[in-house]
């Protein structure tokens, strides 16, 4: 983002969206798997649509999990059980499954890297020490100081307005919504920076009646006010900017949003990758996160570009910085290290990237390591990658996530003195 003034939009959907429901259900199978053997390979992929639910893929483990059951409490943690199922029951849905094991070609390259590794400061020597990546690609990571949590504004927002809607609905504070919403922020910049809120739009599913008021006109009135109030007011109330007189707020613009879920819509395991991560304000990779186990770099090189990003933004090396890494099947090497600073950068992104490739091991083993990916299940009670699967992989301030963590800050600006190239 070079641009000085400008609009700038982004998204977010609540767990119930139908998209979304694949995505929990893939990284819950996902969790289960890895709780009872921390070295399964997964690559799990959910479809909905109409009182069914399809899992396919390749799964490798020495467990057995009962995967129609995970797929049946995820559903019913989401919220499609009796009356707010709109033709997807968690009881009564058909769950079908097609897993095969993962192809030997893919799991010899992965076990054993073609490359060795070179001296990294992280490198630890651990069972997992020559694995080479699970496939090529590019993936990318981003921060900028917008907000505390070093993401930009509009994804931020987004996020918080989609989890306090799913909030209420689940408390019981609003008793007519139904699992499905969506949200969106427009943001504008001025200079670069956020300066204003242009406008906010909420998109919830509903019951038809709210307490015995069935015309629509004064069913949407109802909703419209509420949300107002417990939604809106309540996320911009510890928010710098807040929304002024000439914000735009639309809520259930379409005027009744009563079918949704996969009987509105069908769902399908990733393909809200840029919900996923930064809102489409940073450059993504294409590889989604869902259903797959850390040796699949789309999922754990992703997490590492976002680490180094946000250490860069934290150390105050630079105000906003992209990361981008690639990789071949089988080695365990980055192919390539790129640093994008937007001109923002204390020093030059060619030094960055230097001081990144000394500092960071991004080799597959060294980011499971460093995060513990295998592990993350069991230490949290069986859930992990599941409460990733809705209101972002990156940014979140909700659950310990250890690519949030900035304790490579200080190294960063530290080595950065000594570059040589009279920044200190």
């Amino acid at each position: 983002m070079n641009k000085k003034n400008f609009l700038f939009t982004s998204e977010s959907v609540t767990e119930g969206h139908p998209d979304k429901v694949c995505d929990q259900i893939s990284d819950a199978i996902l969790d289960e798997f890895l709780s009872k053997d921390r070295n399964s390979r997964v690559a799990a992929e959910t479809t909905v649509t109409t009182g069914m639910a399809l899992i396919c893929g390749e799964i490798t483990a020495d467990c057995y999990v009962d995967i129609p059951q995970v797929v049946r409490n995820t559903i019913r943690n989401i919220g499609y059980t009796g009356a707010c199922s709109g033709g997807f029951d968690a009881d009564t849905c058909a769950v079908i499954t097609s897993i095969d094991e993962q192809s030997t070609d893919i799991g010899n390259g992965v076990n054993k890297a073609l490359e060795s590794r070179s001296d990294n400061s992280d490198t630890s020597t651990t069972e997992t020490e020559e694995i080479g990546a699970g496939d090529q690609g590019i993936m990318f990571g981003y921060a900028c100081n917008e907000t505390p949590e070093l993401m930009p504004l509009p994804i931020s927002l987004a996020h918080k307005l989609s989890y306090r809607l799913t909030q209420i609905r689940k408390s019981g504070l609003i008793d007519y919504l139904r699992p499905d919403g969506k949200s969106q922020v427009t943001v504008e910049y001025v200079d670069g920076k956020p300066s204003r809120i242009h406008t906010i739009l909420l998109s919830t599913q509903h019951n038809p009646e709210i307490n015995g008021v069935s015309d629509n006109k004064a069913v949407q009135k109802i909703i419209s006010n509420d949300l107002k109030k417990l939604v809106i007011d309540h996320v911009f109330e510890s928010c710098e900017i807040k929304p002024d007189e000439k914000t735009i707020i639309l809520i259930n613009p379409s005027g009744r949003f009563v079918i949704g879920g996969p009987q509105g819509d069908s769902g399908l395991t990733g393909r809200k990758i840029i919900v996923d991560t930064y809102g489409g304000y940073s450059r993504h990779g294409g590889g989604a996160f869902s259903g797959k186990d850390p040796t699949k770099v789309d999922r754990s090189a992703a997490y590492a570009s976002r680490y180094v990003a946000k250490n860069i933004v934290a150390s105050g090396l630079a105000d906003k910085c992209e990361i981008e890494l690639a990789y071949a099947i089988g080695v365990a090497e980055p192919l390539s290290i790129m640093v994008d600073t937007f001109g923002t950068g204390k020093i030059s992104d060619e030094e960055l990237a230097q001081i990144v490739s000394k500092t960071f091991d991004l080799t597959p083993a060294g980011i499971i390591n460093k995060f513990d990916l295998r592990n993350l299940p069991s230490k949290n009670g069986g859930k992990f990658y599941q409460l990733l699967a809705a209101y972002g992989h990156m940014g979140r301030t909700d659950i310990d996530v250890p690519w949030e963590h900035t304790d490579k800050a200080n190294e960063l600006r530290e080595k950065a003195s000594t570059c040589g190239c009279g920044c200190a």
